[in-house]
């Protein structure tokens, strides 16, 4: 049973999908793993440290891929890589499918069967897999990182000969996992900090970490998370309420996160053009949800904007990435733990159970066919009968 891990080709990712930790419980179930050269080296990992652990290393992507029955990365294989993949192997990692169906279809005719790490169902037997939790804990607590750096300013209350440095207010809009590591760190860090979600159960979250919780607490309010705990679309009237209501209040802030995400919808927009004019000189607004479109409207992926009244935007991509050892250690033991639901330990190969709960979530592709629900060719409609000519001298309708 051979694993292979390639190196990631998108520029910004700086993430790898095993560690020597990992390799080692690999090993362990009767795993070779072959990474290839340099796959770590931005994770702060390095050839030898694989080889240490047990795992061969391969001079290119085609020869760690060879005969491959699994295959880990971060992100979806790209376009260049496809052709490579073995048939029949599995191939797990982030596959962010939504808006790239032809990239679906791709793997599909490649004839491998390939897992969305993100689709992880939330349930208690998954938490050790949960990607999502995992990278969005780290991109929370660099967000309040990154916020202070552009900030120029202390975070905390200072009490000096020289006078009072007052606190900095920070606001955190979207109350996930991003969201509440967000507050957390930056109420550590000495901030006021307030918050809001469209989520009622996230109140009393917000408020168990010291900070102030603000929303439109209507009907709709109340109703607006899914039973897998994400949050619904709001309706326009809601947003109209909630924008009116956060509009004042932002421009009072200095440091402004935006974490706001629906799965496979693009990011709601939270603060327009207006809002950001309102902002003070120095304020500083991080967009988390840059990649899917932005919560900010001024916000541009890659960039760090300074809008003219001297607000800085700050949109970096993959922001987990930005602390690449941390978000690699965590990841890869997110796929080691969903790994081992695809193995028989007894015989020491992999037996995919296609019925567990788990498989079926994440599975998008298989035997040469995309099948997720959310993915697969719907039927085409049953033509309707036509109707049977009517008799000579029968009564007919109209």
């Amino acid at each position: 049973m051979r694993i292979a891990v390639p190196a990631e080709t998108q520029g910004a990712e700086t993430r790898v999908a095993v560690t020597p930790e990992t390799v080692r419980k690999f090993k362990s179930l009767g795993a070779e793993i072959a990474v290839q050269s340099g796959a770590g080296l931005a994770s702060g990992i390095s050839d030898a440290d694989y080889e240490a652990a047990g795992a061969t290393i391969a001079a290119d992507a085609a020869a760690a891929l060879a005969g491959a029955a699994i295959v880990l990365k971060v992100r979806r294989p790209a376009e260049s890589e496809i052709k490579s993949l073995p048939a029949g192997a599995l191939v797990i990692a982030t596959m962010d499918p939504y808006g790239n169906e032809a990239a679906l279809a791709a793997l599909a005719k490649a004839k491998v069967s390939a897992f969305a790490m993100e689709f992880m169902p939330r349930i208690t037997r998954a938490q050790v897999m949960d990607v999502l939790s995992s990278q969005a804990n780290l991109a929370g607590y660099r967000a309040v990182i990154d916020g202070a750096a552009e900030y120029g300013r202390a975070l905390p209350m200072m009490m000096t000969a020289a006078g009072t440095v007052p606190a900095a207010r920070i606001f955190i809009m979207g109350v996930g996992v991003a969201g509440l590591q967000a507050i957390a760190t930056a109420r550590r860090l000495g901030a006021i900090v307030t918050a809001t979600d469209v989520r009622p159960a996230t109140k009393e979250q917000v408020e168990s970490l010291g900070a102030k919780f603000l929303a439109v607490e209507d009907e709709e309010f109340k109703q607006a998370q899914t039973a897998g705990g994400y949050a619904k679309e709001m309706s326009k009237e809601y947003q109209a309420k909630q924008a009116e209501l956060t509009a004042s209040h932002i421009a009072k802030q200095d440091i402004v996160i935006t974490t706001a995400l629906i799965p496979g919808r693009p990011a709601p927009k939270l603060i327009t053009a207006a809002m950001v004019e309102s902002m003070k000189a120095g304020s500083v607004i991080v967009d988390l949800a840059v990649e899917r479109g932005g919560n900010c409207e001024l916000a541009k992926p890659g960039e760090v904007v300074v809008t003219p009244n001297g607000v800085r935007i700050v949109g970096h991509l993959n922001v987990p990435g930005r602390l690449a050892a941390t978000a690699s250690q965590l990841y890869a033991k997110n796929l080691l733990a969903f790994v081992e639901t695809l193995i028989d330990k007894s015989e020491k190969k992999v037996a995919v159970n296609w019925d567990d709960e788990l498989v079926r979530a994440t599975a998008l592709t298989r035997d040469g066919a995309v099948i997720h629900p959310n993915f697969a060719a719907k039927p085409a409609p049953k033509p309707e009968p036509e109707p049977a000519p009517a008799v000579e001298g029968s009564v007919t309708n109209g």
